[in-house]
């Protein structure tokens, strides 16, 4: 396609066969990153292309009195401006599960922000302007920013007439979804406890902060369909909602996978992708958007804010005897991955521990709030942030050792969970709190030096705000659970098409899969995978669009498991193929090819015993071995809806950490010092990605323990900080070193006996902060992020 600017077209890795599973290799695009010169969907370029923009709402709920663009329509430069009387075809909503959310606002709107017209222009600055030009006229309506105003009677309806397949078993139609689980008596349980702890917990809205902003190019093609080069997370579902919108069938919307700048489950959802395909489908002309941070923070879904009640009972001996929770998740006005979101918070909110006896309620409810679905730890973080501050609450009730009472109440492999589900794989949670509180401690007082106080490593930094001086020393443990892959029944699977050929006299594996690589490094591992499965030194990966079957989306810690247990799949079969090519023309010339187990390596047919038969450029020739195979993991079921008893996940990965802070206490003002990590992993099938995996959740979650949070305006529903100046993320100052500890305890039903582990470190490296803190303060802190004024209480 002439002047378009992406991704390099292909990523050939080369190396020898040795840098296979288990090696450390280097990342294909690692150094075009570092120096700038790697392609992101914001750089996507075409030379005769049109810029879009779109206008947004400016209150949180209200009716559209009326939508004039006349103005817009006369100004120079502007080629079209579409609102929702100009979409093409009868269906005008898309969405992940439930199809709620309009491609453009019609007839009202219901958050801050939500899209109303569409502008397409010569420049992006005559976009804007432009879409400035537009009069919309509101009547704004009663708000539903929580619980209260969402459930009391004759709360307004965000959504009325509800038809969804979850409508039916909710209380009221402002709660998405709920999900109950119950197993034993926690009454009878809660009678027979010794002590009993409970508390209140508020978890804010967190951001994914991705450094590169939602943008795309749209491309109108000759046969009536639409190029879109884009950055998401899940190509296929993306396709999906498009298609059916535009009134095209799917094979005329082809997508490929432009450069992505970070997501962490905030392209999940789409945000420009129906939108430029309109404008480029109305004016016959490519049409490129790129969000500005301020559109960014309204163009994508958040974590969801929660409020959480927990009660728990033990014995005097320290045993667990019951859970009791409440989980209200804010899913704002439109419904994104919030069911699944919940059934993850009420499945995993027991947390790694056995507790026979459990009563536990999760929803999530529709407000006019800002948008939430999905993020790293997706509902897990929410609750593990809630039962670790119980067990702290618990030890130091019973007099015990925060770390010794959670060790003692571990769940192991075997372990009945409160869903009826058993942990059919190593489940190391009292091991990984051992090996976290053996790691040696960092050094006292590390800001003295012999020239005085080194203010960057105190509380307020480069700020100069204390030399030491009411500072005091916190430590604190937590640890937690997370399901991998999709669950409660979800069709999770993985498509990898492989192929295997002589180039220049060398086999070459070429992998063609539509997994969106968004900074996880899985371009990397499929490579190492061909490499031990077919025994070659080249490998290229194609890049990633619809053109090959779906890899499903690039969360819930599944890709390595998943699409990479495709790669495997289809690589063995190609092996399997190229062995028989080798039998039928060299199986004559030595016995072994009919009665040795054979292998491929090194570039050469060879028998388990190492003999080598032939050279494989020898077995192909001018033949190519070319096969596209589904793989999927073992399947999962839904939770009963009355119970929440069934196996609704495929697998479990556990982490966790020790927190080390310095508090200034006069001034409210924290520095984390080390956040220590240890976690099974199952199999590294890259140590040095593996080890940067953990670092950076371990990060994410530090950065809602004690700075990022969405501000929301409660009167208003309107987002009071969208930008990165007043929406604060951590920087190198602000991280801490993080030492990691990797266990591998191999899970059998899993390929190389990997387990996913992208978020198990966002989730228990939170509530480790809050404990530390919590240990040098004497403060209950409750909620989390962490602020100057809940420390000094001013």
């Amino acid at each position: 396609m002439s002047g378009v600017t992406r991704t390099p077209t292909h990523l050939t890795q080369g190396g020898a066969t040795d840098a296979g599973i288990g090696a450390s290799t280097l990342r294909p695009d690692g150094t075009l990153k570092v120096t700038g010169e790697f392609a992101y969907s914001s750089d996507l370029w075409h030379e005769d292309m049109l810029w879009g923009f779109t206008l947004r709402s400016t209150v949180a709920h209200a009716e559209i009195v009326s939508i004039d663009t006349s103005e817009a329509l006369a100004q120079s430069g502007v080629y079209a401006v579409l609102t929702y009387d100009d979409l093409p075809t009868e269906v005008k909503n898309y969405g992940l599960e439930i199809q709620d959310t309009p491609v453009l606002a019609h007839s009202k709107v219901r958050h801050h922000g939500e899209p109303v017209a569409l502008v397409a222009a010569d420049h992006p600055e005559t976009a804007r302007r432009a879409a400035a030009k537009i009069k919309v006229e509101y009547a704004e309506l009663p708000l539903v920013t929580d619980e209260e105003s969402a459930t009391r009677e004759g709360a307004p309806l965000v959504h009325e007439n509800r038809e969804d397949h979850h409508a039916g078993h909710v209380p009221h139609p402002n709660i998405v979804h709920r999900q109950p689980i119950v197993r034993g008596d926690a009454d009878a349980a809660a009678r027979r406890a010794d002590v009993i702890v409970t508390g209140e917990y508020v978890f804010g809205m967190q951001d994914q902060a991705f450094l590169g902003p939602e943008s795309g190019l749209a491309v109108p093609a000759e046969d009536g369909g639409v190029d879109l080069y884009v950055a998401t997370q899940w190509l296929h579902s993306d396709l999906r909602q498009i298609a059916p919108v535009l009134g095209l069938p799917e094979d005329k919307v082809r997508m490929t996978l432009s450069g992505v700048g970070g997501a962490f489950g905030g392209r999940e959802d789409l945000s420009m992708q129906i939108h430029g395909c309109l404008l480029a489908l109305r004016t016959g002309k490519p049409v490129k958007i790129v969000y500005n941070r301020f559109e960014s923070f309204f163009g994508h879904v958040h974590r969801h804010p929660a409020r959480l009640w927990y009660e728990h009972g033990a014995t005097k001996d320290g045993k667990l005897t019951h859970m009791k929770c409440r989980i209200v998740l804010d899913g704002g006005a439109y419904a994104s991955a919030s069911p699944a979101v919940v059934g993850n918070a009420s499945s995993l909110s027991v947390g790694p521990y056995v507790v026979e006896d459990v009563d536990i309620e999760a929803i999530a409810l529709y407000t006019n709030n800002p948008p939430c679905g999905a993020m790293r730890g997706f509902g897990a973080v929410q609750a593990c942030f809630a039962y670790e501050a119980q067990m702290d609450k618990l030890a130091k009730k019973l007099g015990m050792d925060p770390v010794e009472f959670r060790q003692l109440n571990a769940m192991e492999q075997g372990t009945l969970l409160p869903t009826g589900q058993v942990v059919d794989s190593p489940a190391p949670v009292a091991e990984l709190l051992r090996r976290v509180k053996a790691m040696p401690l960092p050094p006292e007082n590390q800001w003295e030096t012999t020239e005085g106080a080194d203010v960057r490593a105190l509380p307020g930094g480069l700020s100069n705000t204390t030399h030491g001086e009411d500072v005091v020393r916190g430590i604190g443990y937590a640890v937690g659970i997370k399901n991998v892959g999709f669950s409660e029944g979800f069709d999770d699977y993985s498509t990898a098409r492989v192929r295997m050929e002589v180039v220049g006299g060398v086999p070459v594996a070429t992998v063609h899969t539509a997994m969106a690589e968004v900074g996880q490094g899985g371009v990397t591992v499929h490579a190492q995978i061909a490499r031990t499965e077919l025994g070659v030194d080249q490998v290229t990966i194609h890049p990633a669009d619809t053109r090959v079957g779906s890899a499903g989306s690039t969360s819930a810690s599944r890709q390595t498991y998943v699409t990479g247990g495709a790669v495997k799949n289809t690589c063995e079969h190609v092996r399997e193929k190229v062995l028989e090519l080798g039998r039928r023309k060299f199986g004559t010339y030595h016995p072994a090819w009919a009665t040795a187990e054979l292998l491929l390596e090194g570039g050469k047919v060879v028998t388990d015993g190492g003999e080598v038969l032939a050279d494989v450029a020898d077995v192909l020739e001018d033949e190519a071995v070319d096969l596209e195979l589904e793989w999927r993991h073992r399947p999962t079921e839904p939770f009963d809806l009355r119970t929440g008893q069934g196996n609704g996940h495929v697998q479990y990965s556990f982490a966790a950490h020790r927190a080390v802070v310095e508090v200034d206490t006069a001034l409210g003002l924290v520095k984390v010092v080390e956040l220590a990590c240890a976690q099974d992993v199952g199999k590294a099938l890259n140590p040095l990605s593996v080890v940067g995996q953990i670092q950076g959740g371990t990060t994410q979650g530090l950065g809602v323990a004690v700075m990022e949070e969405i501000i929301v305006d409660p009167k208003t529903a309107k987002v009071r900080n969208p930008s990165f100046t007043d929406y604060l993320i951590p920087t190198i100052l602000d991280t801490p070193t993080i030492p990691v500890d990797v266990l591998e305890l191999a899970d059998e039903h899993a390929p190389y006996g990997l387990r996913g582990i992208g978020e198990a470190p966002t989730l228990s490296s939170t509530p480790a902060v809050l404990a530390a803190i919590r240990n040098a303060t004497g403060l209950e802190l409750n909620r989390t992020p962490v602020r100057p004024e809940h420390l000094t209480g001013t």
